[in-house]
């Protein structure tokens, strides 16, 4: 079968491999800034973070709509949709994910393995959890 045709008959399937594998440039976009940022202002401070969060967000909201979902969606309607979006991501993260890290350190997991691996990859499925059903269907809902 033709990946085309494949695609197709699988668009959903096809979306969230998409929305997958494109969340990488927003994560290179973080990258970037914060080597930048650190580089310029000799350290990696609040600001640094906040900027290359920023940048990340807008790189991935653009990637996601016009890309993943091919979204016709008015910029003005989707973009503080997805604002929200990113902000409960944020918070979750930063605050959620710690504190189930902390409770598996405090049953006996090894805290490098928790912070090294539990932490960053329970954020990494959350933020898939919510945020692909969420732009699927609110943020870049199909027209068609």
């Amino acid at each position: 079968m033709a990946l085309k045709e494949w695609k197709e008959e699988h668009q959903a399937l096809w979306e969230f491999i998409l929305f997958n594998i494109l969340s990488n440039v927003s994560t290179v976009a973080r990258f970037v800034v914060t080597w930048v940022g650190t580089a310029l202002t000799g350290g990696a401070g609040m600001a640094v973070v906040f900027l290359a969060e920023l940048a990340s967000q807008v790189v991935n909201y653009f990637v996601q709509m016009k890309f993943v979902f091919k979204s016709t969606a008015d910029f003005s309607k989707s973009a503080p949709k997805y604002a929200v979006l990113a902000l409960v991501i944020i918070v979750l993260n930063s605050v959620i994910v710690p504190k189930v890290g902390q409770l598996l350190i405090g049953a006996g997991v090894a805290a490098t393995a928790v912070n090294g691996v539990v932490v960053p990859v329970a954020g990494t499925l959350l933020a898939v959890i919510i945020s692909f059903p969420l732009l699927k269907f609110w943020i870049a809902p199909d027209d068609k």
